[in-house]
């Protein structure tokens, strides 16, 4: 299947410091194209890859779970640490879910990691039934582009498949299991008015986490697809600075750039 206008994966050669962008379920890499563009701008080199069974139709993602969207960003993540000094990951929603896992599972191979409005549960009161229904009920309505800002839209299915739904409520147990393996510095935004992901699981992974470096921000003006809403500038700069401050690298250069 052709991929969706605007959905498909981003690549910028930098310099010595990378960042690994990991887009949500059922969304695209055009929900994280606008900051992976900032971030390519200011020297880093990026990755922002398409996960499997996103950015083409939503029947694709029936044929994959939380294994290959995981696998994707690992691969991702491996071809980083190859080429870069230090390597960072930033997540969206799932794509959060995704980036714990890799931080707990790679250690201090990754520098630090940044989460947007992260996902660390099926809040559906049906969810209970997704093992069942799947096998009888193939989609239910969509969760894209849940934006405060007019005009602005996410590339992302109208439904949602329920064995990928299945999945992901998988993928948020082994993930929350994993999280006091999670050491590194994590800079967390979340937005009170989310329809999409409750701030409780904001809560919940801050108060599982092991890292000491923790700051968290409230991004009051935007609901769940915050990185193409009002706070997506503050996003951007803030998640930069973050790696200034952790890329001597990178702090040096901006620091000379702001002189």
């Amino acid at each position: 299947m052709p991929v969706l206008p605007g959905a498909e994966p981003f690549r910028h050669e930098g310099g010595e410091v990378g960042v690994l962008l990991c887009h949500g379920f059922t969304g695209s890499p055009q929900s994280m194209r606008p900051w992976a563009e900032y971030l390519a701008g200011r020297g880093l080199t990026v990755s922002l890859p398409l996960l499997p069974g996103h950015g083409t139709r939503w029947q694709d993602m029936q044929l994959t779970g939380w294994q290959d969207w995981y696998a994707e960003v690992d691969r991702a993540l491996r071809d980083l640490l190859d080429r870069c000094e230090q390597v960072f990951v930033f997540g969206l929603s799932m794509g959060g879910a995704l980036t714990l896992r890799l931080a707990a599972k790679h250690g201090d191979a990754i520098s630090g990691i940044v989460l947007v409005n992260p996902a660390n549960k099926v809040h559906d009161p049906l969810a209970f039934a997704l093992p069942v229904a799947k096998h009888f009920i193939r989609s239910t309505p969509g969760i894209a582009s849940d934006i405060a800002k007019p005009g602005s839209e996410e590339v992302g299915y109208d439904r949602v498949p329920t064995r990928a739904a299945d999945s992901l409520r998988k993928l948020f147990q082994v993930v929350d299991a994993d999280l006091p393996q999670v050491t590194q510095p994590v800079l967390l935004l979340h937005s009170p008015q989310d329809h999409v992901v409750p701030s409780v699981d904001s809560a919940r992974i801050l108060a599982r986490i092991s890292s000491t470096d923790v700051t968290e921000t409230l991004l009051e003006q935007s609901y769940h697809v915050a990185t193409l809403d009002h706070d997506a500038e503050r996003i951007f700069a803030d998640s930069f600075a973050f790696v200034g401050r952790l890329a001597e690298s990178v702090g040096r250069e901006g620091a000379e750039a702001g002189g």
